[in-house]
C-alpha cells in the first residue's frame, strides 16, 4: 500500500469509527454532527460553547520584597524598575481560569476550588464578552469544587449534567476551556481511565483523559458527544506544566453532590460511619480465610457512632454501599463523605466469612473527627517475630484503660522485626489470632515461637488497626 493510499484508507477509517461511536453509543447526538461528507462536533458545540466562560480572579494585595537592593537607585534604574514610591504600591496577582454555568435562571457557574482561593474579585467572562462580577457561593477544598453566581437579566446558556457512572473507558469527550489565555479552546480525546485517586484531594474519583488539558482549563467543562457535563477539569499529570496526555476531571456525579449542597445550604456537610479501617490486602484476606481481595477492614467502631447503632464490628470487611463495590478505603471514604448527615445507607460486609446486609443512619462529620476519611493503614510492609519489642500491662493511668483490656508495647528496638512489622510504643495489642489477651503471661501460649504467623488488633491513640507477622 502506499503512503497515500494509506494515508487516505486511514483518514476513511477515522471517519468511519467516529460515525459508528456517534451513531451507536451516542445515539442522541445531534443529527448535524452526522450529516454531509466530513462528520464535526461544531453543532453539539454551538450549543454547549456559551456555557464555558472565563473566570479571572484578583488576588488579596502583595507587598513587594523587601530588599535592601531596591534602595539603590542606580540598581533600580539599571533593572528598570519603578522609582521607590511606585515600588512600595502592592500588586494585585491575578490568575484565568475556566467554569461551566450549569443553571441559568439563578446565574450559577461551577469552578475549582484552587481558582478562586483567596480572591479577592471575581469576574465571569462569557464566550460573547459579556462580564459580570461574581459572588463566591460557597467552595469545598476537599472536592476542589466552588460555586460561584453572576446576577443578570441577559439570557445565559446552561450544560445539562449527565450521569457520570454511565462512562466507560473508550467513550470519547470533549474538554472545553480557556488554556494559556486561549479563550474557547477545544480539545478531544477519549476517557482513558475511571476511578482515579491520590491526586492530593481527601475526596476524589478522577475520571483520566487524553483530551488536553492545559493551565487556564482548570474548572471548564468535559463533556460527551452529546454536549452533556460529564466532568469539571481538575488537574494534569506533567513534568513541564504542559499536556503530556494525562489530565484528570472531576466527575459529574460527584460534582452535582457538591454543588446541590452549597446551593443550597452554603456549605457542604459530609455524612459520618465512624469506623476506622484499613484495606484489605492479599495477607490480611488469607488471615480472615477469606477468599476475596477486595474491601475495607473494619479495624476499629467509634463508640456511639452510626456504625456502632447499625451493628458494624471489629473484624468486619465492608464490599459494598448502596449496592456499588467497595475496593479500597478511599472509595468508603466516597460513598460515606459525600453523603449529607440524615442519609440512610446499606452497608454489605462479611463477618466471619458470611455475607450481611445492615442499614445505617450517617451522623454529621463536623461533629466527630473520627470520620470515615481517616484511614489506619499499617506504615510500613509487615514482617516475621515479635523481636526487638518489650510488652507490659495496661497501666490504669493509660488512656485506654477502662476502655480495652490489652498488653501494651513498652518499647521497640529501632530496626528489628518488630520495628519492621509496624509496631510501636505504646501500641495496645487487644487480641492476637483473633483470641483477646489481656495479661502479659498470655502472649508466650499464644504467640509462642511454634507460630508462625500473628494477627495483631491493635490501638494505637484514638485509631486501631491490624498488623499481620510473619
Amino acid at each position: 500500500m502506499t503512503p497515500t493510499v494509506s494515508k487516505r484508507f486511514n483518514t476513511l477509517l477515522f471517519s468511519c469509527v467516529l460515525l459508528l461511536a456517534m451513531s451507536s453509543a451516542h445515539a442522541a447526538v445531534p443529527s448535524g454532527m452526522l450529516g454531509g461528507d466530513n462528520p464535526s462536533l461544531a453543532p453539539m458545540l454551538d450549543e454547549a460553547l456559551p456555557a464555558v466562560v472565563n473566570v479571572v480572579v484578583t488576588g488579596k494585595p502583595q507587598q513587594m520584597p523587601d530588599n535592601p537592593l531596591f534602595n539603590d537607585p542606580f540598581f533600580r534604574r539599571f533593572f528598570d524598575m519603578p522609582d521607590q514610591q511606585q515600588r512600595q504600591t502592592p500588586r494585585q496577582p491575578t490568575a484565568a481560569g475556566s467554569g461551566v454555568i450549569v443553571d441559568a435562571e439563578k446565574g450559577y457557574v461551577l469552578t475549582n476550588h484552587h481558582v478562586v482561593t483567596d480572591a479577592e474579585k471575581i469576574v465571569v467572562r462569557l464566550n460573547d464578552n459579556r462580564e459580570y462580577d461574581a459572588k463566591l457561593i460557597g467552595d469545598d477544598p476537599e472536592t476542589d469544587i466552588a460555586v460561584l453566581q453572576i446576577k443578570t437579566d441577559d439570557k445565559l446558556t446552561e450544560l445539562p449534567i449527565a450521569n457520570s457512572d454511565d462512562l466507560r473507558v473508550g467513550d470519547f469527550v470533549v474538554a472545553i476551556g480557556n488554556p494559556f489565555g486561549l479563550r474557547q479552546t477545544v480539545t478531544s480525546g477519549i476517557v482513558s481511565g475511571l476511578g482515579r485517586h491520590g491526586l492530593g484531594n481527601r475526596y476524589e474519583d478522577f475520571i483520566q483523559t487524553d483530551a488536553s488539558i492545559n493551565p487556564g482549563n482548570s474548572g471548564g467543562a468535559l463533556v460527551n458527544l452529546k454536549g452533556e457535563l460529564i466532568g469539571i477539569n481538575s488537574a494534569i499529570l506533567s513534568r513541564t506544566g504542559g499536556n503530556i496526555g494525562i489530565g484528570f476531571a472531576i466527575p459529574s456525579n460527584l460534582v452535582n453532590s457538591v454543588y446541590t449542597q452549597i446551593a443550597e445550604n452554603g456549605q457542604v456537610q459530609r455524612g459520618r460511619l465512624g469506623v476506622v479501617g484499613q484495606n484489605l490486602t492479599a495477607d490480611l484476606a488469607s488471615a480472615f480465610d477469606l477468599d476475596i481481595n477486595q474491601g475495607v477492614v473494619v479495624a476499629q467502631v467509634m463508640p456511639d457512632s452510626p456504625a456502632e447503632k447499625a451493628g458494624i464490628k471489629e473484624r468486619d470487611v465492608i464490599t459494598e454501599v448502596n449496592g456499588k463495590n467497595i475496593d479500597d478505603f478511599s472509595q468508603l471514604a466516597n460513598a460515606i463523605g459525600l453523603k449529607s448527615p440524615g442519609d440512610k445507607v446499606t452497608i454489605t460486609l462479611l463477618r466471619n466469612g458470611k455475607e450481611r446486609k445492615v442499614k445505617a443512619t450517617l451522623g454529621n462529620a463536623a461533629d466527630a473527627a473520627d470520620s470515615a476519611g481517616s484511614s489506619a493503614t499499617p506504615e510500613n510492609d509487615l514482617a516475621a517475630g515479635l523481636q526487638g519489642a518489650t510488652f507490659g500491662p495496661l497501666a490504669d493511668d493509660n488512656p485506654l484503660a477502662g476502655e480495652v483490656e490489652g498488653i501494651v508495647v513498652t518499647d521497640v528496638e529501632r530496626g528489628s522485626p518488630a520495628a519492621r512489622a509496624g509496631l510501636r510504643p505504646d501500641d495496645v495489642i487487644t487480641s492476637i489470632n483473633r483470641q483477646p489477651i489481656n495479661d502479659v503471661s498470655q502472649l508466650a501460649k499464644i504467640a509462642g515461637p511454634d507460630v508462625k504467623q500473628l494477627l495483631l488488633h491493635v490501638r494505637r491513640g484514638g485509631g486501631a488497626l491490624f498488623l499481620l507477622i510473619r
